[in-house]
């Protein structure tokens, strides 16, 4: 072998060894954000610690999801548009949002916004020790 032959077989392989590296990291970069992501679709923190801020959104009838996520995240209640469409999607909640004028927290997650917009508030600890008083 001579000198040109051996310089060409190192370079390509550093060139190799780079694309490879390259394609690792990128690999990585990749699964990291898809795992973060799909955590926080279950488990997204709210925006602000108790007791947040009251925020006063409505919603029309011709608002879809996305279109509600926007002005959600526009009026601060969540962070991202995107995460609260794929969060309505896979909840039980999924095509379940009403139409109306609704008083809403910083200190909500994602998931207790749902139950609000679809109508369905849990009920409260003093109705539950109320419905047990009454109970002999």
């Amino acid at each position: 072998m001579n000198g040109k032959q051996v310089a060409g077989t190192i370079l390509s392989t550093i060139v190799k060894i780079a694309i490879a590296v390259v394609v690792v990291l990128f690999v990585y970069k990749a699964a990291v954000t898809a795992y973060d992501y799909g955590y926080r679709i279950f488990a997204e923190e709210p925006v602000s610690v108790e007791p947040g801020y009251d925020v006063t959104i409505s919603i029309t009838s011709n608002k879809d999801v996305k279109e509600i996520g926007e002005l959600l995240e526009s009026r601060g209640l969540i962070r991202d548009s995107k995460l609260f469409y794929l969060q309505e999607l896979f909840s039980e909640y999924h095509g379940k949002i009403k139409e109306g004028t609704y008083t809403l927290n910083t200190s909500m997650t994602a998931e207790e916004m749902l139950v609000i917009l679809a109508g369905e508030e849990e009920e409260t600890e003093s109705s539950e020790e109320a419905v047990g008083e009454a109970t002999p």
